[in-house]
């Protein structure tokens, strides 16, 4: 572990206010192939090389991450640019539920320009979970057509048998659950989108218990809001009603997350703008208005 400070390319605004308040010391609690988990303070973030998707926990780094093991304590420079997502609201772009749904649909249409759907994503194409996620596929469907039916409370139930569902950091049901949520949280409007919080806190405050504690911090980021950039950019697209070529581009950048923590992603934003009965022959672009 070096002792001199890592120069930092940029850092979102979770990690650049964890960081500010522990003078840019962290300490490693988990190392990947190519970025490290660690805490600043009590607050998770993770440092990442230059060329990965930015987040509001993301310190991306222009330079090889160090050699590091748990334990290790890093000091990262904090004079980079900071990014924080666009706010985007239906409001305030004026977007009708009609247009995001025809959007949705096109992007669903179009997923295999997007790549070979992995996840949670297989099961929005009409094609069966593979073992052992079949057993998921009853909840997956639960959960998808409560947030077709505004049933928040519905929603919750299905979430509950999804989370830690999958091996590995951020289990694939963790990962269609926020996308989910996520959803809500960007897509709703006033009361709707209160209401969708709520029930997302409920869930996170599940996760803290139920799988592991790197994807519930994660999942509590997506009830609220808070995703990868590409997430952010599927969202902003949809919310535009379009184009289609925004949209592959954006969830060509989302699947490239993780080893298929962005399809899941993909697939719960999907399967929240879209019911059951329209994954994937029957999503034909309509003026049937969802119910987000």
């Amino acid at each position: 572990m070096p002792d001199e400070a890592i120069a930092v390319a940029t850092l979102g605004w979770l990690a650049r206010d964890a960081l500010a308040r522990t003078a840019g010391r962290a300490r490693v609690v988990a190392r990947l192939a190519r970025s490290a988990y660690v805490e600043a303070g009590d607050a998770l973030i993770w440092i990442g090389t230059a060329d990965g998707p930015r987040h509001g926990r993301a310190v991306l780094v222009d330079t090889p991450i160090p050699p590091l093991v748990a334990g290790d304590v890093v000091t990262l420079r904090l004079d980079a640019p900071v990014w924080r997502p666009e706010c985007v609201t239906v409001e305030r772009r004026g977007v009708t539920d009609a247009a995001i749904t025809n959007a949705a649909c096109s992007l669903l249409l179009s997923l295999h320009d997007v790549g070979i759907p992995e996840g949670f994503a297989t099961l929005v194409t009409g094609v069966a979970l593979a073992f052992p996620f079949d057993g998921a596929a009853p909840a997956a469907r639960a959960l998808a057509q409560a947030s077709h039916d505004g049933d928040a409370d519905a929603a919750a139930r299905a979430a509950l048998d999804l989370i830690g569902w999958g091996p590995g950091l951020t289990p694939a049901g963790d990962d269609y659950v926020g996308g989910v949520f996520f959803a809500h949280a960007t897509l709703d409007r006033g009361d709707s989108r209160a209401r969708w919080r709520m029930a997302g806190e409920t869930i996170a405050a599940h996760a803290r218990q139920a799988t592991h504690p790197i994807s519930a911090v994660l999942l509590g980021d997506l009830v609220a809001g808070r995703g990868h950039e590409p997430l952010h950019d599927v969202v902003r697209a949809l919310a535009d009603g379009g184009p289609l070529p925004e949209l592959i581009d954006a969830a060509r950048r989302l699947t490239r997350i993780g080893h298929s923590s962005g399809w899941d992603m993909l697939a719960g934003l999907v399967g929240a703008t879209l019911p059951p009965a329209r994954w994937h022959h029957d999503c034909i672009p309509s003026s049937e208005q969802r119910r987000l």
